[in-house]
């Protein structure tokens, strides 16, 4: 009977935790941690606007720079309230279903920043291989199918995972490694056996970041081929140049989310300070960085930030 009572046992809430041994200093790393998000939220919104706002950023390359910061928000949005909420108020439960939904959308909008990435390297390689056929390969409505595949598969791949939490029960420990809830984090704390959740966490990852991975490597075997084709040199740094924000794109996202993957899978003797570390970087590093990277090579973004730190200053002067 007791086991069968514990079978569907589930705690009401999880514990979440901040940076292990740090506890005594969350008062100063709030302020960071705030200004982070800070400048993640403002730096994507200046990409949105911006491409909204200039009719010469209507074009493919730009509808897809908008998704990438469309998906980095959700992932800051996503993370915001458990992060400030430990860091700012010292408040570290977090519901059992609203741990589920936040994993959910972790995992999706995550996902979804994949699936974009290798849209823009398709982009890339039709813009360097066949530059003349650019405009009728790459259209307005190729953008918009592309965007709701992407958009598909991310939601479809991760609406399983927080059912095959929730059939799971959990009677000993409640408290998580990270400030946020991720599916394996969930999944250790279990008191069944999780093969299927491990299994289906293995199929998803290689449908979504491991096929994204090898479409990206491939795309730029490609473009690499078609620069060794052009004669000038000149001609091919000019056609790498094109190419510089969406490389760094790429390593932000996908450098944090293979340390994880492999810290996850053979650190365990790491200390937790790593683990916690990792994670975060996973989930803050793109997007802060991608506006930057993003805002240093297009001078529309340059000016749109001045000119709102211009309005700001007079605003406040006024």
């Amino acid at each position: 009977m007791a086991d069968n009572n514990h079978s569907h046992f589930q705690h009401p809430y999880f514990v979440l935790t901040g940076i292990p041994g740090l506890e005594q200093k969350y008062y100063w790393i709030a302020f960071p941690l705030g200004a982070i998000y800070v400048i993640a939220l403002f730096g994507n919104g200046v990409i949105i606007s911006t491409i909204k706002s200039e009719s010469s950023l209507h074009i493919p390359m730009y509808y897809f720079l908008c998704m990438l910061a469309l998906a980095d928000m959700g992932l800051t949005l996503c993370t915001l309230p458990s992060m400030l909420g430990i860091f700012w108020f010292n408040y570290k439960s977090i519901a059992f279903d609203s741990c589920l939904v936040q994993m959910y959308f972790i995992h999706t909008f995550s996902a979804i920043e994949s699936g974009v990435l290798v849209a823009m390297a398709f982009d890339r390689v039709v813009a360097i291989w066949n530059p003349l056929r650019y405009g009728t390969i790459i259209t307005n409505g190729v953008v918009c199918r592309a965007g709701t595949v992407i958009l598909t598969r991310a939601v479809c791949v991760v609406f399983p995972v927080p059912f095959l939490i929730k059939r799971l029960p959990f009677y000993h420990s409640n408290i998580l490694s990270h400030s946020f809830c991720l599916h394996q984090d969930v999944m250790r704390l279990a008191c069944a056996s999780t093969r299927i959740n491990s299994l289906y966490g293995l199929i998803a990852v290689i449908f979504t970041k491991g096929s994204d991975s090898l479409s990206i490597l491939l795309s730029y075997v490609f473009i690499l081929r078609a620069v060794m084709a052009i004669a000038s040199g000149e001609g091919q740094l000019k056609a790498l140049n094109t190419c510089v924000s969406h490389i760094c794109a790429v390593l932000i996202f996908y450098v944090p989310l293979i340390g994880l993957s492999v810290i996850h899978r053979f650190g365990k003797h790491l200390s937790p300070l790593t683990h916690v570390l990792m994670a975060n970087a996973y989930l803050l590093v793109p997007p802060v960085l991608n506006p930057v990277v993003y805002t240093v090579k297009i001078k529309e973004m340059r000016k749109k930030i001045i000119q709102i730190f211009v309005q700001t200053k007079i605003t406040a002067e006024g």
